[in-house]
């Protein structure tokens, strides 16, 4: 899933971030678009510092380390993340999952403070974390002026202001990018299927059914969130799209 179409008269600028390559656009006005630019940037830097699995001293790393009982604090935006996380596993009946199945219910997060209930509790907040780095760069953009704009992590794209940003859905059948629909003030989130996921919403199209899932959400974090639930129970209208104002794709190509 690929943005396009972004007027030239816009600032654009990516950097390597959050694993993937971060693409920001932002209209051309203003005192200081490159200073917003790189207020975006160290926003996102920020969330992956606190979030990242490889980053050493994150909280996610030091988390994995601590013994069953033992608790830490965190910071505001690992709190943030893991309070939306606890409310996704609990209102999907534990198809959200940010322990993937090593450890759901061992850990709880009150405030600040994060205590580790079971040895095998290890986080992977990679989607939902980077889902939420590109809500915090959009709120840095807008807080240094920015009227509207654009910031693409991979599949994690959130646009803002009066700007309609064509996403391309790319048909790898067909070798060739097809206009999937225009993203104006939302976000939209693409996440790909396993095989084994593929073959069991395509059944009987074979294990090799090629699948995405994209959910469109007001939030960024919502959006990627989302994709994992609808990816998990094979439901485009899964109840949870209403209760966060969101629609889901399930795509062959």
């Amino acid at each position: 899933m690929t943005p396009c179409g972004a007027a030239s008269a816009w600032l654009r600028r990516a950097r390597p971030l959050l694993g993937t390559l971060v693409e920001i656009g932002v209209n051309d006005e203003g005192e200081s678009p490159q200073l917003a630019v790189q207020a975006a940037f160290a926003a996102i830097e920020q969330v992956q510092a606190c979030m990242s699995r490889f980053e050493p001293d994150s909280d996610v790393a030091r988390f994995a380390a601590l013994a069953p009982g033992q608790d830490m604090d965190v910071a505001p935006a690992t709190a943030e993340v893991l309070q939306a996380a606890h409310e996704l596993e609990w209102a999907s009946d534990g198809l959200f999952d940010v322990t993937q199945g090593r450890g759901p219910g061992g850990w709880h997060c009150e405030g600040l403070r994060l205590r580790k209930l079971s040895a095998a509790a290890a986080f992977d907040l990679g989607g939902i974390a980077k889902g939420y780095a590109v809500d915090c760069a959009v709120r840095a953009l807008q807080h240094a002026g920015c009227s509207a704009g654009w910031v693409n992590a991979g599949g994690d794209l959130r646009a803002f202001g009066p700007v309609q940003l064509p996403v391309m859905l790319r048909d790898e059948e067909r070798g060739r990018l097809d206009v999937f629909l225009e993203l104006g003030d939302g976000a939209l989130a693409t996440s790909r299927l396993g095989p084994l996921r593929r073959s069991r919403i395509w059944a009987g199209e074979g294990r090799n059914a090629a699948a995405h899932v994209s959910v469109a959400a007001p939030l960024c974090l919502w959006a990627d969130a989302l994709t994992k639930i609808v990816a998990a129970s094979g439901q485009a209208d899964h109840p949870l799209m209403a209760h966060y104002e969101a629609r889901a794709w399930l795509h062959r190509a």
